[in-house]
Order: C-alpha cells, then structure tokens, then sequence
C-alpha cells in the first residue's frame, strides 16, 4: 500500500469518525431537549392544576366568610386546621382577584355570590400575597 493510499485511507476513516460523533452528539441533543420539553410541559401542567385547585379553594373560603357568615379564623377551623388563617387570606385574595380579572364572564351564580364585597376581602387580613401555609 502507498503512502498516499495509506493517508487517503486514514482521513477518510477519521472524518467517517467525527461525522459518527456529530451525528451521536446531534441525537443526545435532540434527547436532552425533548426530555428538558416534558419537564417543563409538565411542571406548566402541575402550575396550572394548583392555580386552579387555589382558586376553587379561595372561592369556598369566600362563601364561608360572606354567605355562611364565619369569621376567617373560624372558617380555618372548619377546614380541619389544614391550612393556616394567613394562607386562607392569600387564598381568598386569590379568588377575589380572579373574579375582578374575569369582568363578569362568569355564570350569575358566581356574580351573585361576590355579593360586591371583592374590596372588602382583598383588604382584609394580614397575610400577603405568597404567603406559604407553614405551621405558625
């Protein structure tokens, strides 16, 4: 064999081999982004049923203080303890907030429901907005 055969032998298998990384470092990519998407579509997912399942839980705390007439603190109670008075604040601003970024798409029922009170609860308590319900 030539030297010239020997070096044309010896390029060609070392583009054949960079050529194999890339395509193997394009695939570990294509991995790592699918991966790093279904991580984020779901922890977008989980953001989005604890959004809501706040919500719902804000609007419950809202009936019991305005329609049932229960002080937060005893509404608290009502819940077992689960949740602590600053949380329910939170909570119940959360609702409110919803409501007033809804401009009444929402059934009559809801609407009914706020009974015009929404300035009154966002000022009411203490705790503020991203309050955790820690123990205290």
């Amino acid at each position: 064999m030539s030297q010239q055969t020997i070096k044309q032998q010896a390029r060609r298998t070392a583009r054949e081999m960079a050529e194999k990384r890339r395509r193997e470092r394009e695939e570990r990519e294509r991995r790592v982004i699918d991966l790093a998407e279904r991580v984020m579509v779901a922890i977008g997912e989980r953001d989005a049923a604890v959004a809501e399942a706040e919500k719902r839980a804000g609007e419950a705390l809202r009936e019991l203080t305005e329609r049932e007439g229960l002080s937060l603190g005893e509404a608290v109670e009502w819940c077992g303890e689960t949740i602590t008075v600053r949380e329910a604040t939170r909570l119940r601003r959360l609702a409110s907030e919803s409501l007033a970024s809804d401009d009444g798409e929402q059934d009559s029922d809801r609407d009914g429901a706020q009974g015009g009170d929404g300035a009154a609860l966002a000022t009411a308590g203490g705790g503020g907005a991203g309050a955790g319900s820690s123990a205290g």
